[in-house]
């Protein structure tokens, strides 16, 4: 799919959008090529700086999914100055400062507008190197092998945590060990597996974002004009996040994701087909990958295959 900008630039330089909804390709004519992203939401942990250092770490994330580096960011913040300290704020931007370090990017600038919430994020652009072309969702193919780089859960132990009290995620109590579990997993960079995963041969990667395993899977067999098997057993989840969901704790976006998928999601029980809708932040990569090289993915759990059949269709055993 391209961007409606399309008519109105070089054809020889414009490559499209490429994965995900948010990240486009622009070809340099020294044979590199810049990968720009944008994302941004509002808090979910209640310290700043965390939130921070997570809102730049997804940020990056569709850089990391087409195989390509970072260079620079924007911040791009709403803030209620008249209800929120300005001191939080800068917390929130130490936050994906330290990310960014961390990273190997830079922070260049950015803007700030008064909001009714608090919103932060970053536009990320990055780079590809000569001779490499973008991954993409669009090439997957049978007899590869799913590849998931980080647990499923989050959007679960986001949502417990927000309707319980902050009891719940302090030392000893019910929600504290899958919350921890979850905020590490945000923070975690999808560099290491994007490089190992380009490495190993990759034909197609996205990041799991807000539409969930389910989705973002749905959307990659679809426009590669294939099907897939799913191994409920192998699924990486956060250790919790099954219980959440049986006793209710399930975010609103998980039932729109089931929508969007529709009929093409074939087996497993309710309390699977939530999981694998469960909106993720800062989510992993899904790998599609030859078998023999998927091991070599950091941090990678084969999860399924890629098999012949309807566009889209993804069957649960």
């Amino acid at each position: 799919m391209l961007s409606p900008l399309e008519s109105s630039v070089h054809p020889d330089l414009w490559v499209g959008i490429q994965t995900g909804d948010d990240a486009a390709v622009w070809r340099r004519p020294d044979g590199r090529a810049l990968v720009a992203t944008v994302d941004f939401f509002a808090p979910v942990v209640d310290d700043a700086f965390t939130f921070g250092a997570i809102a730049a770490t997804n940020a990056v994330s569709d850089v990391y999914a087409m195989g390509a580096e970072p260079l620079f960011a924007l911040n791009i913040a709403a803030w209620p100055k008249d209800r929120l300290p300005l001191d939080l704020l800068r917390d929130v931007f130490a936050g994906g400062a330290a990310a960014a370090r961390d990273g190997g990017w830079i922070i260049a600038g950015g803007h700030t507008v008064d909001g009714p919430e608090p919103l932060y994020g970053q536009v990320v652009i990055g780079e590809l190197a000569v001779g490499h072309e973008p991954l993409t969702n669009a090439k997957a193919r049978v007899g590869d092998v799913l590849v998931l780089t980080k647990p499923l859960g989050v959007g679960v132990i986001v949502t417990a945590h927000k309707r319980l009290d902050a009891a719940a995620v302090a030392e000893g109590g019910a929600l504290a060990e899958p919350f921890a579990h979850a905020v590490a997993s945000m923070c975690r960079f999808n560099g290491p597996a994007a490089r190992d995963a380009r490495r190993a041969g990759a034909h197609s990667m996205t990041d799991v974002t807000g539409f969930g395993l389910a989705g973002h899977l749905h959307k990659m067999l679809g426009a590669s004009g294939v099907s897939a098997r799913i191994n409920l057993a192998a699924l990486p989840v956060i250790h919790g996040t099954r219980s959440l969901i049986v006793d209710g704790f399930v975010p609103a976006g998980s039932q729109r994701n089931l929508d969007f998928v529709g009929g093409l999601l074939v087996g497993g029980s309710e309390e699977d087909r939530l999981l694998l809708a469960d909106p993720q932040t800062s989510g992993g990569l899904l790998v599609s990958c030859p078998p023999e090289h998927a091991g070599t993915i950091h941090d990678g759990v084969v999860i399924g295959e890629v098999t012949a059949g309807p566009a889209g269709l993804i069957s649960l055993v």
